[in-house]
């Protein structure tokens, strides 16, 4: 029963989306397939909180949507998500709900809650702070940059990512997240606090190692291959660590964030 329930709500919520065109085809058919195994393996705690980021990011992807068209013809990807995105986003908590089936331990639900604290909080982050007013900064060396630039942050975009982080953590603890290691107001801290930090590692591997391109027409700084019907040139970072290898790798330094984060409350109490 746990598995048609999963199976039937995760089609009936990616269906939205993908109705909505927040989903590719690749994309919905990957999240239907991640939903059910998590609800499945995991119950309704480690798939609520999922759905709490797939729902709260897909809604905010619609908002203001034209407003943000043209910052969006910059990103490798659009807010309608592939199987890639997907994957990049719920991967490492789907790995870890699996592995919470075998090896049975609490810790493995705050790393979970940490992944998704902070993609969530990227994604606000990219969503909210590029609605702002003036010129975000490199994270790097503090220099105001055009809107769009991988590595940049900005006072709106942190503090959304900061609330995203939060908001995760108050889902988990009011679906019976707090009734383990941690208390509610420890686990609603904890996960505002590792999903903001997961972001800022998300925008300074944007700036370091993630691969950036040059429009060799208008010399805009991108992440696609291709603008303005010509191929881009590399000009930093590696072909292969694209945005979904940096969304998975920001999720993982999130987790483990949450997990430091843990071993210090712990510690103190």
């Amino acid at each position: 029963m746990d598995w048609f329930i999963g199976f039937a709500g995760s089609l009936l919520i990616a269906g939205g989306a993908y109705r909505l065109k927040s989903l590719a085809f690749s994309g919905f058919v990957a999240a239907v397939i991640m939903g059910t195994l998590i609800y499945g393996i995991g119950g309704f705690l480690w798939a609520g909180t999922l759905i709490a980021f797939f729902m709260s990011s897909s809604l905010l992807s619609q908002y203001k949507k034209r407003a943000k068209a043209a910052t969006e013809q910059l990103y490798e990807k659009s807010g309608r998500r592939d199987a890639g995105q997907v994957l990049a986003n719920g991967g490492l908590g789907l790995l870890l709900c699996i592995l919470s089936a075998f090896f049975p331990y609490e810790g493995f639900l705050l790393l979970f809650v940490g992944a998704i604290a902070t993609v969530t909080a990227d994604t606000w982050a990219t969503e909210i702070g590029g609605l702002s007013g003036g010129q975000p900064r490199f994270i790097l060396n503090g220099r105001k940059v055009p809107k769009g630039t991988s590595g940049a942050v900005s006072p709106a975009g942190t503090a959304a990512s900061l609330a995203g982080g939060l908001f995760i953590g108050a889902v988990t603890a009011l679906l019976g997240g707090a009734d383990g290691a941690l208390a509610w107001p420890a686990l609603i801290a904890l996960a505002g606090l590792a999903g903001m930090g997961g972001a800022l590692a998300d925008s300074a591997l944007g700036a370091t190692v993630q691969a950036m391109y040059a429009c060799t027409v208008c010399g805009r700084e991108l992440e696609r291959t291709h603008h303005c019907g010509q191929a881009a040139v590399l000009v930093r970072g590696s072909a292969r660590m694209n945005n979904d290898a940096v969304n998975f790798i920001s999720s993982a330094a999130g987790a483990g964030l949450a997990a430091c984060l843990a071993a210090v409350w712990s510690c103190l109490g």
